[in-house]
């Protein structure tokens, strides 16, 4: 199983919650071999500093990594 999370733009309210969840379950989805990914149409740079934003939201060191990518999707092509 799959779970991609689509998202306008990072660093807004909602996707940073939701993002921040879904991080804080990560755990859970990894016992039942589900992969986790996210698609935002922002630069890797932005993912990267969003990512800190993620986890300092969930009180964790604001570190660049999730336990899930984030696809850089700037051309909009993906989405």
């Amino acid at each position: 199983w799959g779970i991609l999370f689509s998202h306008p733009r990072d660093f807004t309210p909602v996707c940073t919650t939701e993002l921040g969840r879904a991080a804080k379950l990560a755990p859970e989805f990894l016992k039942r071999n589900v992969k986790m990914i996210a698609l935002s149409i922002d630069s890797v740079q932005d993912h990267l500093s969003w990512s800190k934003d993620i986890n300092a939201y969930n009180g964790d060191q604001p570190e660049e990594k999730l336990p899930f990518p984030i696809i850089a999707d700037a051309n909009r092509e993906l989405a």
